[in-house]
């Protein structure tokens, strides 16, 4: 059996976002302004992506922390964005995720990371987590100027990697992710990370785990 080209998502799926935390609490007084942000971020990026224009998604990033700052009633300083962005370039890995990439390397997969960020935050993002060797490419939705999860996103990442969008399976710790490679023709997967909630609205792939290693092990039983 062909065994699929696997495609990571990179926040929250391989790199954990807690470790943002700590900026959020001396910012905002309360850690649990990440999330907020986070779900703000997406929210701004989604909207553009379906109406244009295109932007980066650092742009959602800037404009997403203006927006959770003015619902807290604070201003963020150009130091303090800055150190956040920062942060976001050394975010650690999840325990799980060496051991489950190199399990799937091990087995013969080829494996890509692919992502919304852009190719400059992407590639700091793998080194300092101490994951990007594992990787045979580093990919990022900004090649396509469609963010995911526009089916032009994943159908760019599939022709860079060389094989058809069926030949493909992406991995991802949010929904949105995992509808978007199944409607563009994609295998996927879901990793169930802590705090994760599924929308039930949308199809459930044929492979979901609680955790990476979980994942890769169905994976391997699936694909090889």
């Amino acid at each position: 059996m062909k065994r699929r080209v696997l495609l990571f998502d990179v926040n929250e799926t391989l790199l954990d976002l807690a470790a943002l935390d700590v900026h959020f609490e001396r910012v905002f007084g309360d850690k649990h302004a990440r999330r907020e942000w986070f779900a703000t971020m997406l929210r701004s990026a989604f909207l553009l992506t379906i109406t244009g224009p295109y932007r980066p998604f650092g742009d959602h990033f800037r404009e997403a922390l203006r927006q959770t700052a003015a619902r807290h009633g604070i201003i963020v300083s150009a130091d303090d964005a800055q150190r956040i962005l920062s942060a976001v370039r050394r975010m650690p890995a999840h325990p799980d995720v060496r051991p489950a990439l190199e399990r799937l390397r091990d087995a013969g997969f080829r494996l890509a990371a692919f992502t919304n960020s852009t190719h400059e935050v992407e590639d700091a993002q793998l080194e300092n987590a101490g994951i990007r060797d594992i990787f045979e490419v580093a990919l990022s939705a900004d090649d396509a100027k469609r963010l995911k999860p526009a089916k032009e996103a994943y159908e760019r990442a599939a022709k860079l990697v060389g094989v058809p969008i069926a030949d493909v399976r992406l991995i991802a710790a949010h929904d949105w992710d995992v509808a978007g490679a199944l409607r563009a023709g994609a295998s996927a997967a879901f990793v169930a990370r802590p705090g994760t909630i599924w929308n039930e609205l949308v199809e459930r792939p044929d492979v979901w785990g609680v955790d990476l290693e979980d994942v890769a092990e169905q994976i391997i039983a699936r694909d090889s």
